[in-house]
């Protein structure tokens, strides 16, 4: 950051008495400040557009660091401060200003710590050089002078104070106060460059409530023309010109509101005498009426202030500081337009509250300000009235007390109008303000536009390096952030499809994995239920024969025992499938530990195995209306598999067919014995029987039909009209009878369970009714089982699958503003720069202005 010195500007010009070389020079002189001002206000612009579109400049704040101990051996040592902003207070980085000295300028460089300390060498010898300089760095060393943002809502340190108020304003509204606050910097400029160019020199005559101003006017004058009362009575600006720019005639024009003054045009004012000007004044007391008062001086140029023959000069008798807030308003804006302020103060009261804020904020843009304490011959104590108001000045404009001798002066303005009264302190006054406004005019009218630049490109530099750390830190910081992100995310972006293919097989693998374990244990439960077994080992026993009495119930019971194993084979099947799709989800779980980044949250999903294959209420009659594949061919037709086969009323009936298996017998013993169930083929006296009943059964029409009984008969009569058939019929019907009792005896209680079971698994493999292969038993309950399971999967991948393109369009849009943070903030570090640089270039031009 540099901080413009301006040089010490000679008030002897011992090689500039003449006042034509003192215009020649100044004209000299001007046009460098102009192009600096077009130069600086230039990058004024550039600077409020950048942080407009660009960038947006935060507004810094300086504090005093309690662990720094200030030298007083090495004034110019580099100081310790801790920088933070009015939008973030509570962050703070610690950094140093570094000063040195390079031609009239002094540079102060604004650096981190951590850059600091890497040349301790250099700030030692630096620091050795400068030592010898009385000058030190002010409390107030990075504050802001022009673009200083201040509320005044309240005492420093209050909960309504500025500063309290600005920390909490956010980073947008501090923005719009900045940007605010740069327009009126650009508007003062633009007057700025006006008041230089003009050719003339205005001087406000200003004070506090009866300090004499009007008094001390007229004693410049040396005529009694403005006012004076012991009562406060100067309520308008009075602005006093030479009547030789009115062509010599005495005269006062009242200025119309709302139009722009000409001297030739007499509609832009009110004309009045001389004579009228105190009435105007006085009775207009509620008013503030801008009064042109043209007078005739008929000294000699060398002596009148008005008449010198060099420039034109005005003066303005302006109305009293503390006489009302809208009156002093009007005075602290009327001083953007004044090249010298003459500063009116009571030798009695000294300066008043009101008096130091008008003149610190004057300080910003003029360093010498002229000084008349009035009413001096009246104080005793004269030492003393001097020591005290040169401490006053001394706090508010170093530079004034600095050439005390030629800008401050004791004086009694009332003794210098009395006649024939010689008034050397008056008339040392006079020499002094004439010496200043005409004779160093680069001092009085050129430096206060170099003061006022000067400060303003010291707040733009501290403004723009107090931002560049703060691009230098987002640059680092997003650049960390890619160096930390956008691996992550390539990894991420690489491995996405080897992820789902993951995901996919873990899928497939447990579909199939439950489909092939669901078919291998119904099948074998099918084959045990063929064999008249339970379907499940331990699961379900077969009843106890009650006795022939009961046979009809005994066949009951026995099938629902076998199609309640069946059942149970089902729930075995289903809480294997549990099993491997909770062994599945944990992989899948695997897999995303496998795949996700660091820092990624685990999903929040639980598995719950006991809630596969429930079916939720209401959904029952909509699932076997959506799916006909969720249903089991069965021996009467196709059925929803949500029911068990035990509590199924059509697989419960019981049938004559239970007890004997006619069809069976007559398959093995006749057919082509492939049918086999493992029994024995042998002729025994049990299968004549059976073809006997099996004969006989034929002959009745309800089990065969009508057909087959007329068949029947037909065959019989031709047996027994054979002679050795009728031989043989006597022993074949003993055998018949004797094996069917046998039968009923021995074997037919253990062969019921095996008929019922054999029944029961022709009904359950047998296609009927149009039905698909994947729609009987086993593979349509194999089917059900491997959807349910690939259904869970396929929602732990979903799942995962989401939180994983989730995590990557994390990455990829913390990348994206990793990136986009890097660019933006490596543009402002090289603007901010290349600001550093403008202000540098503007500042030799200030200080060609100034150096004279």
């Amino acid at each position: 950051m540099q901080l413009a010195k301006e040089a010490s500007l000679p008030l002897s010009g011992k090689h500039l008495n003449k006042v034509e070389d003192v215009q020649e020079l100044y004209v000299e002189r001007k046009d460098s400040l102009l192009g600096a001002i077009d130069a600086a206000k230039a990058i004024l612009t550039d600077l409020r557009q950048f942080s407009r579109n660009d960038w947006v400049v935060r507004y810094p704040l300086l504090h005093e660091d309690e662990s720094a101990t200030p030298s007083s051996t090495k004034p110019h040592r580099s100081i310790r401060r801790s920088l933070s902003f009015a939008d973030d207070p509570a962050s703070q980085t610690e950094i140093v200003y570094t000063p040195s000295r390079q031609r009239s300028t002094r540079a102060i460089t604004l650096a981190s710590i951590a850059d600091a300390q890497e040349y301790p060498g250099e700030l030692s010898d630096e620091n050795a050089e400068d030592s010898t300089d009385k000058e030190t760095f002010s409390d107030k060393t990075g504050d802001f002078n022009i673009l200083r943002l201040d509320l005044k809502l309240g005492p420093h340190g209050s909960s309504t104070s500025p500063a309290a108020l600005v920390s909490h304003l956010e980073k947008g509204s501090i923005a719009n106060l900045l940007d605010e606050r740069i327009a009126a910097a650009l508007q003062h400029m633009d007057k700025l460059r006006l008041r230089v160019e003009d050719t003339s020199s205005k001087v406000l005559v200003t004070g506090d409530l009866n300090s004499g101003k009007s008094t001390f006017v007229n004693a410049l004058l040396r005529r009694e023309v403005m006012p004076v009362d012991q009562q406060p009575c100067t309520t308008a600006f009075c602005e006093v010109h030479d009547a030789a720019e009115n062509n010599g005639v005495e005269e006062v024009h009242i200025l119309k509101d709302g139009v722009q003054y000409s001297i030739a045009d007499e509609s832009t004012f009110s004309c009045v005498s001389l004579a009228d000007l105190e009435s105007i004044v006085t009775d207009n007391e509620g008013d503030q009426p801008r009064l042109k008062v043209y007078l005739a001086d008929s000294r000699a140029a060398s002596e009148s202030l008005l008449n010198n023959g060099v420039v034109d000069i005005s003066l303005i008798d302006a109305p009293g500081l503390n006489r009302d807030s809208l009156k002093t308003t009007a005075v602290f804006t009327r001083q953007e337009e004044i090249d010298v302020i003459v500063f009116v103060v009571s030798a009695e009261n000294h300066f008043t509250l009101s008096a130091k804020e008008f003149l610190l904020n004057a300080s910003n843009e003029k360093a010498y300000l002229f000084v008349v304490v009035n009413k001096f011959e009246q104080i005793k104590n004269k030492e003393k009235c001097k020591r005290l108001v040169l401490e006053q000045i001394e706090e508010f404009s170093p530079r004034t007390h600095e050439d005390a001798q030629d800008l401050v002066h004791f004086v009694d303005s009332a003794a210098a109008l009395r006649p024939y009264t010689a008034n050397p302190a008056f008339d040392d006054l006079e020499s002094s303000l004439r010496s200043f406004v005409l004779i160093k005019r680069s001092k009085s009218k050129l430096q206060p536009a170099s003061t006022y630049l000067s400060k303003l490109l010291t707040d733009i530099d501290f403004l723009v390096s107090a931002n560049a750390i703060v691009a230098q830190m987002d640059n680092d910081r997003a650049k960390g952030d890619l160096e930390r992100a956008k691996p992550v995310f390539e990894k991420m972006k690489s491995e996405r499809e080897n992820l789902e293919d993951a995901l996919e097989t873990v899928e497939e693998t447990g579909a199939s994995t439950t489909a092939n374990r669901t078919k291998a244990i119904l099948s074998g439960a099918l084959e045990r239920v063929g064999r008249g077994q339970p379907g499940v080992d331990s699961a379900i026993s077969l009843p106890r024969f009650p006795g022939f009495l009961a046979i009809y119930d005994y066949a009951r019971d026995v099938r629902k025992a076998l199609l309640a194993s069946l059942d149970a084979a089902v729930k075995l099947a289903e809480d294997e499938a549990r099993l491997t799709t909770t062994a599945s989800v944990k992989q899948i779980g695997r897999l995303g530990d496998q795949f996700f980044p660091d820092g990624v949250e685990r999903s929040h999903r639980v598995f719950m195995p006991e809630a596969m294959f429930s079916v939720r209420p209401g959904k029952q009659g909509s699932a076997r209306r959506r799916s006909s594949t969720a249903s089991a061919v069965v021996a009467g037709g196709v059925y929803n598999l949500g029911i068990g086969l035990s509590r199924r009323s059509d697989m419960l009936d019981t049938s004559v067919l239970d007890l004997f298996d006619f069809n069976h017998h007559l398959w093995m013993y006749f057919g082509d014995g492939k049918r086999g169930d493992g029994e024995e083929k042998n002729a025994t006296a049990l299968s004549i029987l059976s073809v006997g009943i099996g004969a006989l059964t034929m002959v009745g029409g309800k089990a065969i039909g009508i057909r087959g009984f007329i068949d029947g008969a037909v065959r019989i009569s031709e047996l027994f009209a054979d002679e050795s058939a009728r031989r043989w019929a006597a022993p074949v019907i003993c055998a018949v009878v004797l094996g069917a009792t046998a039968y009923l005896i021995v074997e037919l209680p253990s062969t019921i369970p095996k008929t019922i079971g054999r029944r029961i698994r022709a009904s359950l493999v047998k296609v009927e009714d149009g039905a698909t292969e994947h729609e009987l038993f086993v593979n349509a309950h194999a089917g059900r089982v491997s959807r349910e399971t690939r259904k869970v999967l396929r929602i732990a991948s979903w799942d995962l699958q989401k939180r994983f393109r989730t995590t990557m369009e994390s990455r990829g849009k913390e990348v994206e503003d990793a990136e986009e943070l890097e660019k933006k903030a490596r543009k402002a570090l090289d603007y901010f720069h290349a600001v550093e640089r403008k202000t540098g270039v503007v500042r030799d031009d200030v200080g060609l202005a100034t150096a004279l």
